[in-house]
């Protein structure tokens, strides 16, 4: 059996479609005001840093606080070790290349220069002796020679006479074969005078040669010895400043021991540590400055030091130009280190901000300034004021820079 199907009224019909409705509506304003609730969070306008993204050259360079010294150092070494008898100039004197700082003592070298100076007398004693002894050898060789010359003359008269009488039978034969024998024995004996006083020149010049350049050395030696105890009064190597001297009277210094320095005070240097992981990219020739009186002086980085202690190394730079006025030893001076040529890029102030975002996000601002939302950005190089933006950042933009550590995990700053 057929049943017969009302119609609804239009009033029903109505009422459903107005039921939607209202749960739309129930969604919508649940999405807008309570689904964002948990990523968005209110902060005070008058509490956060915004700042301007721009477009500048960007320089990167690192502060560090360099201490003036200078740049020529020469140090006081004890050439030869003794006793601190007397200190003739104290720290900070200027002084001049030669003047006398400090004397020192050494009974040993004292007792060695008394040693060598009788050994040297004693060798010009032995010289002159040996002088004398070979001019009395000439001369008696000298005189035999005349003896001889005069009794050959005389044999050789004898023997001619005695061979013209012998050939006139006048005498014997025995008689002119004396007289010949005669005058050969004083020939053969005169020849014999001159090679011995040539051998004699000859020895008599090599013990000479010998004795003298033992002399010579001897003298040397001695020079040498003084020469120590010269060096027992400490003098300034170069003009400049006394730096710092590391005696007292009646102290014992040994050879090599530093005692002082002298500060060539012609130019200056400003030493500085560097933190390692700049070690790669610091090298000889990059440019510096500070400011000093409100006026701005350039440096140059001259010498790097290549170990590393403590997580740093050790840079010198020296002035480009004028030096400041007044400048001492010893002053600090906060430098600004060019890591390379200034470029054009996109900035940020550096701020709070990169210890929570590690530089990977920001909030930026909105235009209507009402709202920042969160961002990822790629950040590069930086220096002490401003991080170059490598992307998601455009200059004229604003981001807020000061430290997120209170914000929580919210993707939205709602200004009031």
């Amino acid at each position: 059996m057929d049943r017969i199907i009302e119609k609804k009224s239009w009033y029903l019909i109505k009422k459903n479609w107005f039921l939607a409705g209202a749960i739309l509506g129930v969604v919508v304003l649940y999405t807008a005001f309570l689904g964002e609730s948990g990523s968005q969070l209110k902060v005070d306008r008058e509490k956060i840093i915004i700042a301007d993204v721009k477009s500048d050259y960007f320089q990167e360079y690192i502060a560090r606080t360099g201490t003036v010294n200078p740049i020529t150092t020469v140090y006081l070494d004890a050439i030869e070790g003794g006793r601190v008898e007397e200190v003739l100039l104290e720290e900070g004197s200027m002084v001049k290349k030669g003047d006398v700082i400090l004397r020192l003592s050494n009974s040993e070298l004292n007792l060695q220069i008394l040693n060598s100076e009788a050994s040297f007398t004693e060798q010009v004693n032995r010289l002159r002796d040996t002088r004398l002894s070979m001019e009395q050898d000439r001369l008696n060789i000298k005189r035999s020679l005349l003896d001889i010359d005069l009794d050959l003359a005389k044999s050789k008269r004898a023997y001619r006479r005695n061979k013209i009488f012998f050939e006139k039978d006048l005498i014997s034969r025995e008689e002119f074969e004396e007289s010949s024998d005669n005058y050969n024995y004083f020939q053969k004996t005169r020849d014999l005078l001159l090679e011995r006083q040539r051998t004699d020149s000859l020895s008599r010049s090599i013990q000479i040669q010998r004795l003298e350049a033992n002399l010579k050395n001897m003298e040397n030696n001695l020079e040498l010895v003084r020469a120590k105890l010269r060096n027992l009064n400490v003098k300034a190597p170069v003009d400049g400043q006394l730096g710092s001297l590391n005696v007292e009277l009646g102290e014992s210094k040994s050879r090599g021991q530093r005692l002082g320095q002298v500060n060539v005070l012609d130019n200056y240097k400003i030493n500085a540590m560097v933190d390692e992981l700049y070690i790669v990219r610091l090298s000889k020739g990059l440019n510096a400055k500070f400011s000093f009186s409100g006026v701005d002086y350039n440096l140059m980085v001259y010498k790097v030091y290549p170990e590393v202690r403590a997580g740093q190394f050790e840079i010198d730079m020296k002035f480009v130009g004028d030096l400041p006025p007044g400048i001492r030893t010893g002053q600090t001076f906060r430098t600004k280190i060019e890591l390379g040529e200034p470029r054009e890029a996109v900035l940020i102030p550096r701020g709070g901000f990169f210890q929570s975002t590690g530089g990977q996000w920001i909030f930026v601002m909105d235009a209507s300034g009402a709202f920042a939302t969160k961002r990822a950005i790629k950040l590069g190089n930086q220096n002490p004021m401003y991080y170059e933006v490598l992307e998601g950042l455009q200059a004229g933009e604003k981001v807020v820079t000061n430290s997120y550590e209170t914000y929580g995990d919210v993707n939205k700053l709602v200004l009031k």
